[in-house]
């Protein structure tokens, strides 16, 4: 008999115990739950460190031999522009020249004036932005040695700007876009009479590179975003 109370005593003591520490346990759990989740920002505007300048120009014309010579005479007098201006060989790309037969697929009563169109492109690949935008403002050069330059404005012969060193500053862009991140969630804690914990989730986001505006496509903006969870203790 005492043997059994004394058992039912110990179990209940247990049953006890056990139920404490759950509740606690299950307290702690909720506590460590209470989270917060933020986003920070960071953006930055740099110059473009490379350009790609697409010089092309259409030639049209009954004899194939003529416009190949055509094309040769005028991709000489290009290419001496270029280099007289302090553009290198190695920057200089000179494409195949395409040429069309007018009359291959043409349906109608009245046939083209010329039968045969060309197409030729010089393209120009560097790292310095700036002497090749003096160069490009300075393009008329071209049509007064009489090259029929296209315009740069068409998809295949628009001008490109790229920033190609995004490694340098991402690890300051990343901390900035983190400070951020923290300050925003120090303020919910204030608000919401909690202490911040620590983080719980990180996720660094893209990087996004795009001009600035429509009329400056030589300066870029960066920007990333960065997603933190953090806890948030009473």
């Amino acid at each position: 008999m005492k043997n059994w109370i004394r058992e039912s005593v110990i179990l209940a003591l247990g049953i006890t115990i056990g139920a404490f520490l759950l509740q606690v346990g299950i307290e702690h759990y909720i506590a460590r739950e209470r989270i917060v989740t933020v986003k920070g920002l960071a953006t930055k505007e740099v110059k473009a460190n490379k350009v790609t300048w697409p010089i092309s120009y259409q030639l049209m014309g009954n004899s194939v031999q003529e416009l190949y010579t055509k094309i040769e005479s005028m991709n000489q007098t290009i290419t001496a522009f270029l280099k007289e201006s302090g553009i290198e060989t190695d920057e200089i790309a000179i494409a195949a020249p395409k040429i069309e037969d007018t009359q291959a697929n043409y349906y109608g009563n009245k046939s083209p004036m010329y039968r045969y169109k060309t197409s030729a492109v010089i393209t120009v690949s560097s790292q310095r932005v700036d002497l090749v935008r003096k160069l490009i403002a300075k393009q008329t050069e071209l049509l007064k040695k009489g090259i029929p330059i296209n315009s740069g404005n068409s998809y295949e012969n628009r001008i490109e700007y790229e920033y190609t060193t995004l490694n340098a500053i991402k690890p300051a862009m990343i901390e900035e876009a983190t400070k951020n991140a923290r300050k925003s969630a120090e303020q919910f804690a204030k608000d919401s009479q909690s202490k911040l914990g620590k983080i719980r989730t990180a996720n660094q986001g893209q990087f996004s590179i795009y001009d600035r505006d429509s009329y400056t496509p030589y300066i870029k903006t960066i920007r990333v975003v960065s997603t933190i969870q953090y806890y948030l203790d009473n």
